[in-house]
């Protein structure tokens, strides 16, 4: 970075970065966990693994909002020599920083089919969709305030970890166009050229 810029990462592709692994996990471990009987049964298994589903997707999307708001309304305009993460970088590092714990997870949810067929393979697949409701809830902040959201990356950490954590200071904006991922962190659809 030069003249004092820092580098930028948008808040909805972090946001956004974690769900699908933890979708695809969730999937995989459910139709694993599917093949084991365990010890409640695979019906009372489901069940308890799509309330579990519904409560996570639930929460996941509606924690740390009142923080969200707080640091958006707080936003700063971006500098000129601020540097705009890649919207792969961004999903890339985040991943790369918490692969251990994806791992974990998915092993714990496989080992719960044990006790309880699908349930821990459906809560991981709960939290991926509550993730992308909320990087989806983050667009429609950024649409109705007419900006992208950013966070420095030195605020997120080694681990390209929380961008409402405590270490994340301030929000910085820019333009509605600006960057390569469109409001709420997907992947920005260009016009086709005719």
């Amino acid at each position: 970075m030069t003249r004092g810029g820092q580098g930028l990462a948008r808040v909805a592709v972090v946001v956004r970065a974690g769900a699908a692994p933890l979708w695809w996990l969730g999937v995989s471990a459910t139709g694993t966990g599917l093949l084991v009987p365990g010890l409640t049964g695979r019906r009372i298994g489901v069940l308890a693994g799509a309330a579990l589903f519904i409560v996570a997707a639930a929460a996941v999307a509606c924690l740390r909002r009142g923080r969200y708001r707080a640091l958006a309304r707080a936003a700063v305009r971006a500098g000129r020599h601020d540097v705009l993460q890649d919207r792969a970088v961004t999903a890339r590092n985040w991943r790369r920083g918490h692969r251990w714990w994806l791992l974990l997870a998915f092993l714990a949810a496989l080992g719960s089919a044990f006790a309880a067929p699908a349930a821990g393979g459906l809560l991981l697949a709960g939290c991926g969709v509550g993730l992308w409701l909320k990087a989806a809830w983050i667009g429609r902040l950024e649409r109705v305030g007419e900006h992208l959201l950013w966070v420095r990356v030195d605020w997120l950490g080694r681990t390209a970890g929380h961008p409402a954590g405590k270490t994340v200071r301030a929000y910085r904006t820019t333009g509605i166009a600006a960057g390569d991922a469109a409001p709420g962190g997907s992947r920005r659809r260009t016009p086709a050229l005719v």
